[in-house]
């Protein structure tokens, strides 16, 4: 097993899930749900820090420059999770007639009440929420790179290889157990598959769409890059199966950054962007919300129009970057607009939860590997804009 790489163990590891979830005992399945919690839980806590080990000293170490790439790879996750969710929006509303055509609105339940608890827990309270880690990040990333501080500098380096520890460690070698656990839970659950069993048609629309947009995301970057989408995406492939099995942007991070260094990206735009991207870009879940939420909307026998729906959209980018990086996040954090700008009631809302649960862990691998190629696209653009600063002085 040591021998084996990282996906492996994580596509063994869904099998067994799926495999043992189906018969082990309920007690059994518990042991791996109290190793999830306490997992989770670890996660959690952990986020903000290396939300902080990863950005802030990366923005030191480019100095002028740092402010200029921030707005890059801001720019372009918005952009990128903007243009997901109007591409969502015009596929349902061409498709969704026909695909849901006599279907009726029905009842579920949010689906994590099926799944089994854990014999006991330990909370692990975060020291700090995921917009402050990414405020203080930038605050200190920026304030190093316009003092140029090195006693400071080297501290937070000597910090991001601590917590680079605890990920080489830690983190990645219990990744396939935590995976194993989710699947075995969910499968005993039995909620996914009732669920998908309703809204077939809906899950492969949506997992066809992540599947177009990473081709037209690694079609651009690509083309800057001069090198073969096909293959970039295929290198990424590492990072799109942890994310599947984890549910989580945050816990793929360490995966990603590997292989988006792979793909050209430089490391110190990589080590910088990634984290980052991790918490802003979300055009997989976009697509997911807004592919759930249009039929939804059209099983109520209502609209779902570009000027009903662009608003929620726009919001979306800006709201999920404070979802957290842990499974359903994403979802949480849009309750709140789905109730006040589409109209959403709590049979919708209960309905929107079950859908979206069942498939959130395709949305957060879109992310994740989307994640690659805007880095690519961020280290492009701004070795360009270098470039041309250069020339022009």
């Amino acid at each position: 097993m040591k021998n084996l790489g990282l996906l492996p163990k994580i596509i063994l590891a869904i099998a067994l899930g799926i495999l043992i979830g189906s018969f082990a005992p309920e007690s059994v399945i518990k042991i791996f749900s109290t190793f999830n919690g306490l997992f989770g839980n670890f996660l959690g806590f952990i986020i903000p820090l290396i939300i902080i080990g990863f950005i802030a000293p990366g923005i030191g170490t480019m100095g002028r420059g740092a402010g200029k790439l921030l707005g890059i790879s801001t720019g372009l996750a918005y952009a990128s999770t903007i243009l997901a969710g109007l591409l969502a929006l015009f596929v349902a509303n061409s498709f969704y007639p026909v695909l849901l055509k006599n279907q009726t609105l029905n009842r579920f339940g949010n689906p994590e009440e099926a799944l089994l608890k854990p014999y006991f827990s330990i909370e692990m309270t975060p020291i700090m929420d995921v917009m402050a880690a990414l405020m203080i990040a930038f605050i200190i990333g920026l304030g190093l790179a316009a003092i140029k501080g090195e006693f400071l500098q080297h501290a937070m380096e000597d910090f991001r290889s601590i917590i680079e520890k605890v990920i080489a460690k830690v983190i990645i070698p219990l990744l396939p157990i935590h995976i194993f656990g989710i699947f075995s839970n969910m499968t005993q659950g039995g909620q996914v598959g009732a669920i998908i069993s309703v809204f077939a048609k809906v899950f492969v629309m949506i997992i066809g769409l992540h599947m177009i947009f990473l081709l037209i995301q690694y079609s651009f970057a690509g083309a800057l890059a001069k090198k073969n989408p096909i293959k970039m995406l295929k290198e990424m492939l590492p990072a799109y199966f942890t994310a599947l099995g984890t549910q989580s942007s945050a816990s793929s991070i360490p995966i990603t950054i590997k292989h988006a260094k792979k793909l050209g990206a430089s490391e110190k735009v990589t080590d910088f962007s990634i984290p980052l991207l991790a918490n802003i870009h979300l055009s997989g879940s976009t697509i997911t919300l807004v592919s759930c939420s249009v039929a939804v909307l059209m099983l109520q026998g209502q609209s779902a129009t570009l000027a009903e729906v662009l608003p929620f959209i726009l919001m979306l980018g800006v709201t999920m970057i404070a979802a957290p990086g842990v499974p359903g996040g994403a979802v949480m954090a849009a309750l709140g607009l789905l109730e006040s700008m589409l109209g959403f009631d709590a049979t919708m809302v209960a309905l929107m939860i079950a859908l979206y649960m069942a498939q959130d862990s395709f949305g957060t691998a879109c992310n994740v590997a989307g994640d690659g190629a805007i880095a690519v696209m961020t280290d492009k653009l701004s070795k360009k804009e270098q470039q041309a600063n250069h020339t022009a002085a």
